[in-house]
């Protein structure tokens, strides 16, 4: 498969490649005289969702948000169509500076960064939406993750009531073009990368999709809770610190009312049965292993507790 990546893309972009190393199934390492490169190849989406997606992105990339760039084909393409083992939509990004931070460096100064970013990113796919109106980036209710109660067995009564109710919450908020637009919805800290001088990027929009605003700031908050807390301090002094610090870089970037930053916390609960209806979606409930049960347990026992 990598020589198929090499040939196809020598054919239909103006670098010469050398080598391809798969990262995942559809992420591949390129490289070239001219440096790195990732090269995503994938029909996760279709070919016009992701041409939306890859405009998008274009767009932030000229208007300084911290994001890769894209490398555009000979036909001056944004997103390939390639012949590989079938195929495949090709979107060839710049390696982007810097790396994946240790999670012990997650502190209120990368916090900080990471909210201006986001911050610019609202505020500019706000200008980008108002000439460029988006058809195949979905609305997150329309995304089969939130299908709550598909997913969630019968038998988890308590919370798929919890869960039902945190979505009739969400879907009765206000909806205008300052609290809901275009996200990137996974941030945290394997989709950021942070180069020597602080400079801060964010990477993989494939989850990319219209929801509030307020949502791009409850995941990483919560994911910072779930894998990147170092210990050192108390736990709930680490929250209070780096939700200030993200919240104070957003608004150095863009509006935060005080009416959506109250709804944080009902974010950050969505997102917690987000991931907890994730387990149900994508593990083999027949088979799973006991990390996987320690885990699904855990997360029954907090959501009944706190919500129940």
């Amino acid at each position: 498969m990598e020589d198929r990546i090499i040939q196809a893309l020598n054919q239909a972009y103006p670098i010469q490649f050398t080598t391809a190393e798969a990262v995942t199934n559809e992420m591949y390492r390129c490289s070239s005289q001219t440096g790195i490169y990732f090269v995503r190849a994938t029909n996760y989406k279709s070919y016009q969702g992701q041409v939306e997606e890859a405009r998008w992105l274009n767009y932030l990339h000229t208007q300084d948000v911290g994001v890769p760039q894209i490398i555009p084909s000979h036909t001056n393409a944004l997103v390939e169509q390639v012949q590989l083992n079938s195929l495949k939509s090709v979107v060839v990004f710049q390696a982007a500076p810097g790396i994946h931070l240790p999670r012990s460096q997650w502190n209120g100064t990368v916090f900080r960064t990471l909210g201006q970013q986001i911050g610019k990113l609202h505020r500019v796919s706000r200008d980008y939406l108002k000439t460029q109106p988006t058809v195949q980036i979905n609305h997150w209710y329309e995304s089969e993750e939130y299908d709550f109660l598909r997913h969630i067995p019968a038998s988890v009564k308590t919370i798929r009531a919890i869960a039902d109710n945190v979505l009739n919450q969400v879907k009765e908020l206000p909806k205008d073009e300052s609290t809901y637009g275009l996200i990137h919805g996974d941030l945290w800290l394997e989709n950021t990368l942070v180069d020597s001088d602080g400079k801060l990027t964010m990477i993989d929009f494939q989850d990319g999709e219209q929801h509030y605003y307020v949502y791009d700031l409850a995941v990483p908050i919560y994911s910072a809770l779930e894998y990147s807390f170092a210990g050192g301090e108390n736990i709930r002094d680490y929250e209070r610190s780096i939700t200030e610090a993200l919240i104070e870089g957003y608004r150095e970037e863009s509006n935060l009312t005080t009416e959506m930053l109250m709804r944080l916390p009902l974010f950050l609960q969505l997102k917690e049965i987000f991931e907890y209806n994730c387990m149900h979606r994508y593990w083999d409930a027949a088979n799973l292993s006991e990390e996987q049960v320690r885990i699904m347990n855990l997360y029954r026992y907090r959501l009944e507790s706190r919500y129940g």
